[in-house]
C-alpha cells in the first residue's frame, strides 16, 4: 500500500473496510432464520476470520504509513534546522507543515480503524454469539 498520496491511501482503506461496512447485510444473508438454519457456525467463523484479518492488515498499513511519515517529518525538521537560507527554509517549512498535516490525518485514520473494529465486533457478537465464540 502506497503512503505518499493520502487521498489514494484513504480510498484504499475505504475499499478494505468493505467487509466491515456491510457486516449487517452479510450476517443477514449467512444467518437467515431459526427455521432455515444452514451452517451458521461455519459462516460466523469465516466472517470472524475475514474481519480479524482485514483489521490487522489495515492497522498494519496505517501504522507503517505513520512511521514513514514520522521519519519524513524528522528529516524535514533536521533539514530546516541545518539550512536556514530563506528560499530553502520556506520550502522546508511548507514541506514540514504538509507532512505534519498528513501525520495527523494518518493518526485520525488509526482512531477510525479502532471505531470500525469496535462496531463490527459488537454487531458480530450480537448476531453470532450462539453459533461461534472466538478464542
Amino acid at each position: 500500500m502506497e503512503c505518499s498520496d493520502f487521498s489514494e491511501f484513504q480510498e484504499t482503506l475505504k475499499n478494505m473496510r468493505r467487509v466491515d461496512d456491510i457486516i449487517i447485510n452479510t450476517l443477514n444473508s449467512v444467518i437467515p432464520t431459526d427455521s432455515f438454519n444452514p451452517d451458521a457456525a461455519k459462516a460466523c467463523k469465516d466472517l470472524h476470520n475475514q474481519l480479524v484479518e482485514g483489521n490487522q492488515h489495515r492497522k498494519s498499513a496505517i501504522t507503517k504509513c505513520i512511521n514513514l511519515s514520522a521519519e519524513k517529518l524528522k528529516h524535514f525538521r533536521e533539514q530546516r534546522d541545518t539550512d536556514p537560507s530563506t528560499d530553502q527554509s520556506l520550502k522546508s517549512r511548507n514541506l514540514l507543515r504538509a507532512e505534519q498535516t498528513k501525520l495527523r490525518m494518518l493518526q485520525v485514520e488509526l482512531s477510525v480503524e479502532d471505531l470500525v473494529e469496535e462496531r463490527s465486533s459488537k454487531v458480530f457478537q450480537e448476531r453470532c454469539r450462539k453459533y461461534y465464540k472466538p478464542s
